[in-house]
């Protein structure tokens, strides 16, 4: 069976759809009841139609940022969703190959913090820095920025600065993503009191790894240097896949194809899964994909790997047939000089996938040098909704009650490791002796 939308084709074998087609009304029916409602964490449904309202407005920021640092680079500061979806944009979209644009920090020790520093030249005034918490008091992000900003002070007061100039010159290198309201996040309450660039949001009730249509992605895309015409591209797609994954025509919601793909596989006893997504472009995604299904789907059991490099000790495991699983393969459309060898690669394996279990391919556009900013927009937005409907799809199935809130937008367990931080027993930013 093949279906295609957008800029993406997909082909599944395997599965059976029909046992599924008279439930599909209420599948799309308890995920729409729930959309773009308060507290019900999927505001991502229409965040990419939001956003287009903002592109201007976030172009004009970047470009002002810019300028009154003339800094090179723009370092991202922040976890989880705050720095995997942002590195998946980039990865797709072709952008900061060289990693001359952006670089990344998300460590809280002190090697991680002196090669960071390194990527910089140990100049903290050739970057500007945006720092990514929803809360604002992200212990890893805090740390990393109070270090980053105490080095900026003291490089103006090395330059002559007086200490109250100083700190104004530092504060030019930082721009806040957080919540809007102030008495919710120290981030923004330091950012109105130290006078930082503009107005960056992570939106009320789309969680971390649903939010790579949020400020903190289509800024740093635009820092890298994404045309205005490609990010109106890659909205636009994104919202076309919110429309069709509304849709109670199976035949063009393949959102709701792939969630059916695995909750199948778990109804019928298959724990263990497998998606991989070939070619370079790619690396990052296996991050945030890996990101989603552990605090989505709570489980460790699939493996989210990019091949060709992952595929022959993957392939021990694959095709032993002791093992049952269900595989997926995301792959480029290859255009270019090594098309015959790619296409021959990927041939082996959808075959050889095929005959093992129950399996899905995507063939997704491409660019010069990544893919489509259409198909980015697409494949980025579909993920969110497949894996929500995976929740939904095995409740129903099993006539299992869903939770008010769905478990796959919230992510409780975090606060296990967190209460262990508390108590003053860590200073994050202290610069330890």
């Amino acid at each position: 069976m093949v279906t295609k939308m957008s800029e993406i084709k997909t082909t599944f074998s395997g599965i059976d759809f029909s046992k599924y087609s008279s439930k599909v009304s209420e599948f799309v029916d308890e995920l729409t009841s729930r959309a773009n409602k308060q507290g019900h964490f999927l505001n991502w449904v229409n965040l990419p139609k939001e956003q287009l309202k903002r592109v201007d407005e976030l172009y004009q920021m970047v470009e002002t940022f810019k300028k009154q640092t003339n800094a090179t680079k723009l370092s991202v500061m922040g976890i989880g969703g705050s720095k995997h979806t942002v590195e998946h944009m980039l990865g797709i979209n072709g952008l900061n190959i060289n990693h001359d644009k952006v670089e990344f920090y998300s460590d809280v020790d002190s090697i991680s913090l002196e090669r960071f520093l390194t990527r910089l030249n140990h100049d903290v005034t050739t970057s500007n820095f945006m720092i990514a918490s929803k809360s604002g008091s992200t212990f890893e992000t805090k740390d990393g920025f109070l270090r980053v900003k105490q080095m900026l002070i003291d490089a103006y007061k090395s330059q002559g600065q007086s200490e109250e100039d100083a700190k104004k010159s530092a504060a030019k290198h930082f721009i806040a993503v957080t919540d809007a309201n102030s008495e919710k996040s120290e981030l923004r309450r330091t950012s109105i009191e130290e006078n930082w660039l503009g107005d960056l949001y992570i939106h009320d009730d789309v969680g971390g790894r649903f939010s790579a249509f949020d400020d903190h992605a289509l800024f740093t895309l635009i820092y890298a240097g994404m045309k205005k015409e490609d990010m109106i591209s890659l909205l636009n797609a994104a919202q076309e896949i919110s429309t069709l994954s509304l849709s109670k025509d199976l035949e063009e919601n393949d959102a709701l194809k792939e969630g059916i793909f695995w909750a199948d596989a778990k109804l019928n006893g298959i724990e263990a899964s497998v998606h991989q997504y070939m070619g370079s472009m790619f690396e990052n995604t296996v991050y945030w994909h890996a990101q989603m299904q552990n605090e989505s789907v709570k489980d460790t059991l699939k493996q989210v790997a990019k091949v060709p490099d992952a595929m022959h000790h993957s392939a021990e495991a694959h095709f032993n047939p002791a093992n049952k699983l269900v595989f997926a393969l995301t792959v480029p459309t290859d255009k270019g000089v090594c098309s015959e060898n790619a296409e021959a690669y990927i041939g082996a394996l959808t075959k050889s996938y095929e005959v093992t279990g129950a399996f899905f391919r995507e063939d997704v556009e491409t660019s010069a040098l990544g893919l489509t900013p259409a198909a980015a927009g697409a494949l980025t937005q579909l993920r969110a909704y497949a894996t929500v409907y995976q929740e939904i799809v095995q409740a129903v199935m099993t006539g299992k009650q869903l939770p008010d809130v769905l478990d796959s937008v919230l992510q409780p367990h975090v606060e296990f490791y967190k209460k262990n931080l508390k108590g003053g027993v860590v200073v994050p930013g202290r610069i330890s002796k």
